[in-house]
């Protein structure tokens, strides 16, 4: 059932904390999900980087949700990449919080809307999404940087991930190796060629 927030002000006048919260959520997973929005003009200096909050959870499954959409049936089918996204074509952050329980989080920001994340696990970065309009302007290579930057900080010399077909170019720009082919299992018995590949960090002496 489609929300008409016909009155917005009346709303925040006599909505509860919880109530305000999902109105506030509401309004940035509406906006994420505005695909047929021209991409905006953007300075680097306006994105920042901070750790995720249980409250961005449905903007990160929307984000999620909308990067694979975007992708072109090339590397993977149409169904495969469905399953890809868990078969949703609306946000659910129930699976995002039971990440965040093990994975650490971190997303881009650019004013108030969170427009990319990154997900990691001491050495491993495992996911890395950024919404199509910002695509292309550095974003998901700074997510990258500060992951590699966490595990510098704790002595770390090697990172892994597993990319997809269609970021195995992006990763070996930033200075990954592939290192051989693997196959990734995914909902309903999909399974999709992946690329494990690793980086090697310069530790500061100390």
């Amino acid at each position: 059932m489609r929300i008409w927030l016909v009155d917005v002000l009346q709303c925040l006048r006599w909505a509860t904390p919880t109530q305000l919260q999902f109105l506030i959520t509401y309004q940035k997973v509406k906006q994420v999900f505005n695909l047929n929005a021209s991409p905006e003009p953007m300075n680097y200096n306006e994105i920042s980087l901070r750790p995720a909050q249980e409250t961005d959870a449905w903007v990160l499954s929307a984000i999620h949700i909308a990067a694979i959409k975007a992708l072109p049936a090339t590397f993977y089918t149409q169904k495969e990449l469905l399953a890809w996204r868990n078969y949703r074509d609306k946000p659910d952050g129930s699976n995002i919080l039971k990440r965040m329980e093990v994975e650490t989080f971190w997303v881009a920001i650019k004013g108030d809307f969170v427009i990319g994340f990154a997900s990691f696990f001491v050495d491993e970065l495992i996911g890395l999404y950024v919404h199509p309009k910002y695509q292309g302007k550095g974003i998901g290579r700074a997510l990258v940087q500060h992951f590699c930057d966490q595990a510098t900080e704790q002595g770390i010399d090697k990172v892994i991930t597993i990319a997809s077909l269609y970021a195995e170019g992006f990763y070996l720009r930033l200075g990954f190796t592939a290192i051989q082919r693997a196959p990734l299992y995914l909902r309903s018995g999909v399974v999709v060629p992946v690329t494990q590949m690793s980086k090697t960090l310069a530790i500061a002496p100390n």
